[in-house]
């Protein structure tokens, strides 16, 4: 009917359920829909349609830095630029007040699932909003990868330092790093660690909160995994490999991956994992070869849902004469 609308898509489908708000998310989240319901209606800005491509805004990101109270709203847009911009953010700030610290437009004409593009733009404040996991202060941007549950994201993160095992003296690898998040919790406690994201923004992110908290025996690099920890190492860059962590997103890990960590075979993985089936599914490749099970922890990271993140470590196999 041509009606703007916000929501969620029905289960399987691409059919948008009608929403306002999220019980498990945060209060401000039907704050902020309805600042942008407001502004879409006034200026006549249509939602897209992904049906005929039609319409200009796609998405709405919402984060908050749960220790400092710092909000950032990205818009996600099907167009180049958005010409009432600056009437947009004096909407989100009237609605949100000082606590606004930033307000971007991400751009995504592609007719794709995939929800951000490759380029934003920051139309006010700062490119990031900070927040902290425990003592260690992060930098966040829209494209940047930040767990959901900061409270329980701090004991996921705990269990994996523990898991890990690290007396100081250990080279660790952090792959899928993010911002930085374990490979910084990993730092405080390892000789040396190195992170390896594919996303450039979270590894500019990543620099940027090692030197915030004034960690120095980290470095992060951008591109694949894989491809990256085995050139370093053929080259003679790093020698021995005590630990890998890995914190794939839900497909688990690809083939070459789990190929990687066999051939150099590290003391220990710790694999941190948001998908049960596929974590099983690694598991026995890892286990038929090098590695046995240790220790596996639930963690309750996505509250009143089926969701859960686990911590899994696994040693290798000491062969006997």
């Amino acid at each position: 009917n041509g009606k703007n609308i916000t929501g969620y898509f029905a289960g399987r489908t691409h059919s948008i359920v009608e929403f306002d708000d999220c019980i498990i998310g945060i209060e401000e989240n039907k704050t902020v829909l309805k600042a942008v319901l407001d502004f879409m209606e006034k200026y006549g800005v249509n939602a897209y349609n992904e049906e005929d491509t039609s319409g200009i805004i796609r998405h709405v990101l919402i984060r908050k830095g749960f220790a400092t109270g710092e909000l950032m709203v990205c818009v996600v847009i099907n167009a180049d630029n958005l010409v009432y911009s600056r009437e947009l953010v004096e909407s989100l700030c009237t609605a949100l007040g000082k606590d606004l610290k930033s307000v971007s437009l991400n751009i995504n004409k592609k007719n794709t699932n995939v929800i951000l593009g490759d380029r934003t733009i920051t139309i006010y404040g700062r490119e990031y909003i900070e927040d902290y996991i425990g003592d260690v202060k992060f930098r966040i941007s829209p494209q940047s990868f930040y767990q959901v549950n900061p409270v329980q994201t701090k004991k996921l993160y705990g269990k994996a330092l523990e898991y890990a095992a690290l007396t100081g003296e250990e080279t660790v690898w952090d792959m899928y790093c993010g911002i930085g998040t374990i490979s910084l919790f990993l730092a405080k406690s390892a000789k040396f660690v190195y992170g390896v994201e594919i996303v450039d923004a979270a590894i500019q992110n990543a620099r940027e909160n090692a030197k915030l908290n004034n960690i120095e025996n980290v470095k992060f690099f951008v591109g694949k995994a894989e491809e990256i920890i085995t050139g370093e190492y053929e080259n003679g860059n790093i020698k021995d490999i005590d630990v890998i962590v890995v914190d794939p997103p839900r497909k688990g890990l690809d083939k070459l991956a789990i190929d990687t960590m066999l051939k150099l075979l590290p003391k220990r993985i710790v694999y941190v994992s948001c998908d049960s089936s596929t974590l099983a599914r690694d598991l026995k490749l890892l286990c038929e070869k090098e590695y046995e099970l240790k220790k596996l922890t639930v963690v309750d990271q996505f509250a009143r849902s089926y969701h859960t993140e686990s911590v899994v470590v696994m040693s290798k196999v000491e062969q006997t004469k």
